[in-house]
């Protein structure tokens, strides 16, 4: 996260993106339309209208860093982006750990469906890995869109990998080669995930704020209530060695998903300048 991005170029910033190599990189800019701060959001290869860690880690920053002056119990503020106003609520929870939650600037959307054997090719499993009860790997977006697809289990989340031709030939077919693969949990989470986007310049994300808040969308809107609040605890990087956790939610009223959240905790882990000629 720049905190300070003014002046800078489309260019800059996204070679700044590339340098980083981070999944996302955000770069901060005094609000527009008198709300908190205007953000842009760029992936190593692309820049993006919306994304969830990005955000949540850019609200934790600029709260841990005294940016948003001081936070007494919680605070809501809300971004500008491409994809509309992101309201991000900072709550100081026990021990001075800082919890952000994030409401999607669109309710949710469904796009395109694929058969199993299509998105069981683009990630190197067999079609039987693939689970069609409740939906077949359908793109769900609630800001930035998504193939979603349930595994069987456990076994078949680890054993995914990108496919080169696979995702090719969902390119051909209009479908967003970004996947989010989930499989329903009996631990102490409700969901493992993982999600590849490797056309963005992202192998893999350990954390995918915008991917969890459109499955938790895509679950509410397929469960059999009408009305109610739904909440998932979701685990993602574990098999790539960077463990995340992400708290889901979504709002359910006659029939329609009107709302989804996506929050977690954050950590510090570096600080620095960067000199621009």
């Amino acid at each position: 996260m720049l905190p300070q991005a003014e002046g800078l170029s489309d260019r800059q910033m996204q070679q700044i993106a590339r340098e980083f190599n981070f999944a996302e990189s955000t770069f901060v800019f005094p609000a527009e339309a008198g709300y908190t701060r205007r953000v842009r959001i760029f992936t190593p290869s692309i820049e993006v209208p919306f994304a969830g860690h990005p955000n949540i880690g850019t609200a934790f920053a600029l709260a841990a860093t005294g940016e948003l002056g001081p936070i007494d119990g919680s605070i809501t503020v809300t971004f500008e982006e491409k994809a509309g106003l992101v309201p991000v609520a900072i709550h100081n929870r026990e021990g001075s750990r800082i919890w952000c939650e994030l409401r999607a600037p669109a309710r949710l959307s469904l796009g395109k469906t694929v058969s199993a054997q299509m998105l069981a090719r683009a990630v190197s499993l067999s079609d039987a890995d693939i689970v069609t009860t409740t939906h077949l790997p359908q793109v769900a977006s609630v800001g930035l869109p998504f193939l979603m697809a349930e595994v069987k289990d456990r076994g078949a989340l680890g054993r995914a990998r990108v496919n080169a031709d696979g995702v090719d030939a969902l390119v051909a077919e209009g479908v967003t080669p970004d996947v989010h693969l989930y499989t329903l949990s009996a631990d102490e989470f409700d969901i493992r995930a993982r999600m590849f986007a490797p056309l963005d310049g992202v192998p893999e994300d350990p954390a995918t704020g915008s991917a969890n808040c459109a499955l938790a969308g895509l679950l509410g809107h397929h469960h059999h209530a009408a009305n109610g609040d739904f909440r998932w605890r979701v685990a993602q990087g574990v098999e790539m060695g960077r463990p995340s956790v992400l708290e889901t939610r979504a709002e359910k009223r006659e029939g329609i998903v009107v709302n989804t959240w996506v929050g977690g905790a954050s950590v510090l882990v570096g600080h620095g300048f960067i000199e621009v000629d």
